[in-house]
């Protein structure tokens, strides 16, 4: 399916971008991007300043948030899209998050202390412009210190289970996460699958759940997870009659998988997402003729 460059799926310095939200979307019109989901992690706060942005360029705007979520004892990410970011209901438990959050980095920088690397939590707050400080902000400050050569040596060394940086954390459960999307009149998507490499009998169990919960969509196409699977999310997506979106996952040069404006082809079994949005139908449609 042909479609113009649509991203649901990035992230700006309101998380742990390197952008802040009006450079995302600047860089994202430079490479072409027409429609554009900004998603950061656990916090909605960037949206009215992206979607000013995106209106002086002349870009589609939908409003994102990628929500971290627990399931089956896995860390999973939830987006949601398109929905009213000024409902109360989101907003709280996105707050409760972010303080789960902010505690959890306390605890990572006690763990690197130990370890012998002092002043972590100071170090990662130099990196964290705007939100809260996550697991990416560690890694650039000890990266920058040499404690490994680039940042994803950073996190197989020192913020993986077993690794004095790791911390397990219990994040919103799923069928919360997807309650407070749909509550605020969103879409919520279970976001990069190919990440969580569970195998045939668990991301079928997923799907069923995450369906239960009212959950409609699936990126069958991510920047952070091999290009070959999405077959098999497609596959997966039809099976459980799952809308399929895409999104790159930037976060920045340098820092991100996949470059942001690579045209990101659904695979024409799939129904596109944004075949919910007549906005971008007829944007499709317009770019079509």
């Amino acid at each position: 399916m042909i479609t113009p460059i649509i991203d649901l799926h990035c992230h700006s310095t309101i998380s742990d971008g390197l952008f802040s939200p009006e450079e995302l979307v600047k860089y994202a019109h430079s490479k072409d991007v027409q429609v554009l989901a900004l998603t950061d992690h656990d916090d909605i706060d960037g949206l009215d300043r992206a979607r000013e942005k995106a209106s002086s360029l002349g870009m589609t705007f939908i409003n994102g948030v990628e929500i971290s979520v627990t399931w089956q004892k896995r860390t999973l990410h939830i987006v949601g899209l398109n929905f009213d970011h000024h409902n109360e209901a989101l907003a709280t438990n996105l707050t409760k998050i972010r303080k789960g959050r902010d505690a959890r980095a306390i605890k990572i920088a006690h763990g690197l202390g130990m370890a012998g690397i002092m002043g972590a939590l100071e170090g990662a707050r130099s990196y964290c412009k705007d939100g809260s400080v996550g697991r990416i902000h560690f890694a650039q400050y000890l990266a920058e210190k040499g404690h490994a050569k680039d940042v994803k040596s950073v996190f197989k060394k020192f913020l993986t289970p077993g690794k004095p940086g790791y911390v397990e954390h219990v994040w919103a459960n799923l069928t919360e996460a997807v309650a407070w999307i749909t509550g605020a009149g969103g879409v919520a998507v279970i976001a990069h699958p190919g990440r969580y490499d569970m195998g045939n009998k668990l991301y079928p169990k997923l799907m069923n759940d995450f369906k239960l919960a009212g959950g409609e969509a699936i990126e069958v196409v991510s920047g952070s997870q091999d290009p070959s699977q999405s077959e098999y999310f497609a596959k997966l997506a039809n099976e459980y009659g799952l809308f399929a979106s895409c999104g790159s996952d930037f976060h920045g040069p340098g820092i991100s998988f996949r470059q942001m404006g690579q045209k990101q082809t659904i695979p024409s079994s799939c129904r596109p997402v944004w075949d919910k949005w007549p906005v971008i139908k007829k944007l499709i449609n317009d770019d079509k003729n």
